[in-house]
């Protein structure tokens, strides 16, 4: 057994986790791992490189299969690692679809009445038996209808019984009607209020009710009536049904704000007598029912499509890197899951998207993706959520702070919180930190009493990082007016009167420009760097750099370049190309900051101290991984630097933008101050980061001076290698110490005589 089975994993999959040599789960993925299997919204924060993605992969992975597993061998739903969530065998319409050509069902007749797990609200939850409502948007009404209804001529009955508080309204409706009962002229609803509802018409009938009330809804189609109980009391008459309206077909329906109901179609006794004249509507005529036709029993052909194209687990990555790092990651854990096989699908810009539609339509398990194209092909149709169990956002802190809060939410409320096999939908959030103001408050928002798995606590830097400042002074390294060859500026001071002679702000500015590349190649050469992330503030400054590094040096410089103007085709090579160490050194934006997988990188290098404090720490985090040391230098210039900063005022958000005027001016242009920034960081970390001089010569302190970095820390005693030899003078001081003890006492014992 693999020490991740002991934590409720597959075999198969700890076999798959073992070859990949993690032999230990993280203490991330203890904690984690059992939550999610168990059910529950999880929360989780923890170091960088501590192995987040397989903390909520490898279960909803097993998770998805089981449930794939069940389908296939006819029991419906997934076991999810816990138990099922109901005891009693249930078939929903998805099940009855898959197995209609098998056992030759006849689903109209054959099939009981239930409110509808399609025809119905966002956030409308419906349980496995189709006979139990519940919505808990607190602001929003949500409706759902019954697979069946009735037409033409009858009288009809069903109870409705309120089974929790909140705000409710039931009654009947035509299948062109709105979900929100009673606001067209094809609904007729009573509420919770004592209001009676049609084409937005409130008014006054028959008496509030509320939690433990049981309505009673009558509809005679003889006499074109529909009127309600409650409790068993005749509440009178509410609507007179007119013209072609009088003949139906009506359905079942119910809208609910933060509420639950229960339905009684007659398969069970009426908990009140059946007012004279009706029959409950589940024994209604054969030639007077109707199916539903807004889905879930009109057509095996709609099933089918929408059963293909919804997946059961969908995962929002940040960038395309880390979409497809994801993903994978999720191809090595399912190396041995076979019959059935789960089919993953990267849904990423700048991949064809009739090749992502025609994957979606052929059927797929499991999603990762970026917001916006996973946002095209639900609003497009293409991709379906009725089926979705996992909502995961990786990487949380950065997807809101880029602005997909609103995505977010217009996603997380297309979901059905309870899916067609009765599990409810588990949400995972994973964030740099959890302590970040917009994560609390979308967990307050979306998230059911999720657990927080929180390892890490405010930000905090690895121990395995050591990272030190090198401050960049124009004014005291003059070395600047004397470079003959030195890297290509931004373009920022291209009209500003900048010379040797002229001492100006913009003067200084442009120094520290070109002394920065100058320092990053001492740093490069100081510390023998065969691989290094360089981080750059703007793409421009990025694509210059690369220019500079093939400039001097060639292959001794080897570098690729990773930022948004990349095409994805471009992107993905280049990082492949340094992850194989076909080129030493990667030059990137902030886009790579966040969650990069890279083993072993023993440097970093940050040309510029990022504006968002939090970032500092996703930076430096790519070193110093997987117990191995890791060195990060950041060069911080002592001046002011005026750079880029293109809003969105800015018509080309800086392709071949020139605006150098600043932003208060209508420009594109800001004065950066690294050294506020600095001590923001050492603030937020409550720390003093070491400084070095310009030559970056990092001392070395006595942790670091036993390791190289980029390999393994070896703690003492570390394998039983050379743990006699390590532990003897200790052992030594620790005998001495017990011979000590034994003669005090002995000498107490004999005064005491």
């Amino acid at each position: 057994m693999t020490a991740f089975e002991e934590f409720g994993v597959m075999p198969e999959i700890g076999k798959a986790v073992e070859e990949m040599d993690w032999m230990l789960p993280t203490d991330v993925q203890a904690e984690a791992i059992p939550l999610i299997l168990g059910g529950g919204d999880v929360l989780m924060a923890a170091e960088t490189g501590s192995g987040k993605t397989g903390a909520f992969c490898l279960p909803i992975l097993q998770i998805v299969w089981e449930t794939l597993r069940d389908i296939e061998s006819g029991k419906g739903g997934g076991s999810g690692g816990g138990k099922p969530a109901t005891s009693k065998l249930t078939f929903n319409y998805d099940t009855l679809f898959i197995f209609k050509d098998v056992f030759n069902l006849n689903l109209i007749s054959g099939t009981p009445w239930t409110m509808s797990f399609h025809d119905r609200g966002a956030a409308m939850a419906v349980s496995p038996d189709g006979l139990r409502c519940q919505a808990r948007e607190q602001r929003e009404w949500h409706g759902t209808r019954c697979t069946r209804g009735v037409q033409n001529a009858g009288k009809y009955y069903f109870e409705a019984t309120v089974t929790d508080e909140g705000l409710c309204r039931v009654g009947w409706s035509m299948p062109q009607a709105n979900l929100d009962l009673g606001t067209c002229r094809f609904g007729f609803g009573f509420g919770g209020t004592g209001k009676k509802s049609n084409n937005k018409q409130f008014d006054n009938y028959g008496e509030a009710f509320g939690k433990c009330d049981v309505i009673g809804n009558l509809l005679d189609l003889d006499n074109g009536e529909i009127k309600f109980t409650k409790n068993g009391q005749d509440l009178g008459l509410a609507f007179k049904l007119n013209g072609q309206m009088k003949s139906g077909p009506y359905f079942p329906a119910v809208v609910l704000k933060n509420a639950e109901m229960s339905f009684n179609f007659g398969t069970t006794p009426f908990k009140y007598d059946l007012p004279s004249g009706y029959v409950a509507v589940c024994n209604a005529p054969s030639d007077k029912v109707v199916v539903n036709p807004n889905g879930g029993s009109s057509s095996t052909t709609t099933s089918s499509k929408a059963a293909l194209n919804a997946p059961k687990a969908i995962i929002i990555e940040p960038s395309r890197e880390l979409a497809e790092q994801t993903s994978n990651q999720l191809a090595k854990f399912s190396k041995y899951l076979e019959s059935p096989k789960v089919k993953e699908l990267v849904v990423i810009g700048g991949v064809s998207v009739k090749d992502q539609i025609s994957a979606l339509n052929s059927g797929i398990d499991l999603i990762v993706g970026t917001p916006g194209r996973l946002e095209d092909l639900i609003q497009g149709g293409h991709l379906a959520l009725t089926n979705v169990r996992f909502f995961v956002l990786d990487e949380a802190d950065g997807l809101l702070k880029s602005g997909y809060t609103d995505l977010i939410n217009r996603i997380h409320k297309q979901i059905p919180k309870i899916t067609s096999d009765g599990h409810r939908l588990q949400m995972i959030v994973c964030s740099a930190t959890l302590h970040d103001f917009e994560v609390k408050k979308l967990a307050e928002r979306l998230m059911h009493f999720p657990t927080w798995v929180d390892l890490k606590g405010e930000d905090a830097v690895p121990e395995t990082v050591h990272h030190v400042v090198c401050m960049v002074d124009p004014q005291t390294d003059v070395s600047w007016k004397n470079l003959r060859r030195h890297i290509q500026t931004d373009g920022v001071h291209s009209q500003d009167d900048v010379r040797p002679g002229n001492n100006t702000a913009e003067t200084l500015s442009e120094a520290v420009k070109m002394l920065k590349g100058e320092y990053c190649v001492r740093a490069i050469e100081k510390h023998r760097m065969e691989k290094a992330i360089i981080f750059c503030r703007t793409k421009v400054d990025c694509d210059n750099l690369e220019r500079y590094l093939k400039q001097i040096g060639g292959n001794k410089y080897s570098c690729v370049c990773l930022h948004g103007d990349r095409k994805p085709n471009e992107r993905k090579a280049n990082l492949e190309k340094f992850k194989r160490n076909e080129a030493k050194f990667l030059i990137c934006t902030d886009v790579a900051a966040r969650g990069l997988d890279i083993t072993g990188l023993p440097f970093m290098i940050n040309i510029t101290l990022p504006d968002e404090k939090s970032n500092y720490v996703h930076r430096i985090g790519r070193v110093g991984r997987a117990e191995r040391m890791g060195l990060a230098i950041s060069l911080v210039s002592t001046v002011p630097e005026k750079v880029w900063y293109h809003g969105e005022w800015c018509a080309s958000r800086g392709r071949n933008c020139w605006n150098t005027r600043l932003t208060d001016e209508k420009g594109c242009c800001i004065w950066y101050n690294e050294v506020r920034y600095l001590a923001e960081i050492e603030d937020h970390l409550n720390i003093t980061i070491e400084q070095v001089d310009k030559e970056i010569s990092v001392p070395l302190n006595e942790f670091d001076g036993k390791v190289v970095y980029g390999e393994k820390l070896k703690q003492s005693g570390s394998g039983y290698v050379g743990h006699v030899a390590q532990m003897a003078p200790t052992v030594t001081q620790l005998a001495a110490l017990e011979s000590n003890a034994q003669s005090i006492f002995l000498r107490n014992m004999i005064e005491a005589k």
